[in-house]
C-alpha cells in the first residue's frame, strides 16, 4: 500500500498526553489525513502514523509501539517499525497488509498499556481505539468511522459499498457512553474536548438525513 509523499514537520499537543500531526494526503486528492501519539508508561504509542520529518520524529522521544485503527491505515507503520524497532498492532481481518504485524487484535484484545479496542459497526474489520490517561481524561481514535470537511461538522464517510451508515448509527451510541474528551478521526481535524456531544451531533444529523421527506 502506498505511503503519502508529504511529511508533517510539526506535532501539535492536544493534551499533556495526546499528540497530533496531519498532512494534505496526495493519495486522497489532498484531503486531510491525521495521526496521533499517546503517552504511556512505556513510551509513546503511535496511532495510524503518517510520515514525519526527521526532526519532528526525533522530538517524539521514546516510542513503545504502533497501533492501527484499520488495516488500510498502514501508512508509515512498517518503516517506523524498522527504524524505531517497535511492534506493530493491527486489527485482525482479511484486508491484505504489506507486512506481517507483530500482534493482531480484536475487541478487548491485547494492546499496549491504557489502550483498548472496540468494534466499529458499519466498517469492515474496523476498530475504534480508546485510551484513558492518568488524569482521568480519554480519547477515541475512530479511524474512518467519523470524518470532517474543512471547518465543517463531523460526519459519516460517503463510501457506497464500503460503509454502512445504518449499522454505524446502531453502534455510535456505544461510543457516546465512553468516558472520552477528545475525538480523533483519521481524516479531519480532531477535537480536544466535547467528544460525547460531537458524536451525538453526528448521530442526530445522520438520523435526520436518513428520514424520507414529508409529502
Amino acid at each position: 500500500m502506498s505511503v503519502p509523499a508529504t511529511k508533517a514537520d510539526r506535532i501539535q499537543l492536544l493534551s499533556p498526553w495526546l499528540y497530533h500531526w496531519w498532512i494534505r494526503d496526495d493519495r486522497l486528492n489532498n484531503f486531510r489525513s491525521e495521526s496521533y501519539a499517546v503517552l504511556t508508561p512505556a513510551g509513546k504509542v503511535l496511532i495510524d502514523p503518517l510520515p514525519l520529518a526527521a526532526e519532528a520524529l526525533a522530538g517524539l522521544g521514546q516510542v513503545a509501539a504502533i497501533c492501527l485503527t484499520q488495516r488500510n491505515h498502514q501508512r508509515s507503520a512498517w518503516a517506523y517499525r524498522r527504524k524505531l524497532r517497535v511492534p506493530v498492532y493491527a486489527p485482525r481481518g482479511d484486508y491484505a497488509l504489506d507486512e506481517t504485524p507483530d500482534q493482531e487484535f480484536v475487541e478487548d484484545g491485547d494492546l499496549p498499556d491504557r489502550l483498548a479496542a472496540i468494534a466499529v459497526r458499519g466498517l469492515p474489520n474496523g476498530l475504534a481505539l480508546v485510551v484513558e490517561s492518568d488524569q482521568g481524561t480519554g480519547a477515541i481514535f475512530c479511524g474512518d468511522l467519523i470524518t470532517r470537511d474543512e471547518d465543517g461538522p463531523y460526519r459519516f464517510p460517503v463510501q457506497p459499498g464500503f460503509f454502512d451508515p445504518a449499522e454505524a448509527l446502531h453502534g455510535l451510541e456505544r461510543l457516546t457512553e465512553l468516558p472520552a474528551d477528545s475525538l480523533c478521526p483519521a481524516h479531519g481535524a480532531p477535537a480536544a474536548t466535547g467528544c460525547r456531544e460531537l458524536l451525538q451531533g453526528v448521530a442526530e444529523r445522520e438520523q435526520r438525513a436518513a428520514k424520507p421527506p414529508h409529502r
